[in-house]
């Protein structure tokens, strides 16, 4: 359901530091929305060195922009406090200066979405469109949270 791609400076974040961040990141998503843990992906990105510019100006400093594409349906107070843990999370474990880090949610409605085959629901119903999926998606799905 909701997809965060951290791009990161490359060869910034150590695959323990991805690890860390992708639970955080899931963490983060389920305490703010309450939706189950296994249904955030997180996927990384690099970015070469000399490939980052702001205002026309190339980027000498290691920094991490993480972007969340979210379904429609969460308040504001939720977006707020999910863009306020990414930011506090990343900070933690990366030590970078929040001047360095971005997160932005964007929001997609759950009918322009598909996943295992399925339109994903309205925030809230995640328990009847996992149960309606084929045995094998939903035992795959939780297995994965099992895992964190």
């Amino acid at each position: 359901m909701p997809t965060y791609i951290v791009s990161a400076t490359q060869n910034f974040l150590t695959v323990d530091q991805k690890k860390r961040v992708a639970k955080e990141i899931t963490r983060a998503h389920s305490e703010a929305t309450g939706a189950q843990g296994f249904f955030a992906q997180v996927i990384f990105n690099e970015i070469p060195r000399g490939s980052h510019f702001m205002g026309g100006v190339q980027i000498e400093t290691d920094q991490v922009y993480v972007h969340g594409h979210v379904r429609t349906g969460r308040t504001e107070e939720q977006k707020r406090r999910l863009l306020d843990d990414l930011v506090e999370s990343v900070r933690m474990i990366t030590g970078l200066e929040k001047r360095y880090l971005w997160a932005y949610v964007s929001e997609l409605p759950p009918s322009n979405m598909v996943e295992y085959g399925q339109v994903l629901p309205r925030p809230g119903a995640e328990s009847e469109w996992l149960a309606a999926l084929p045995a094998d998606d939903r035992d795959y799905l939780l297995g994965l949270g099992n895992a964190l």
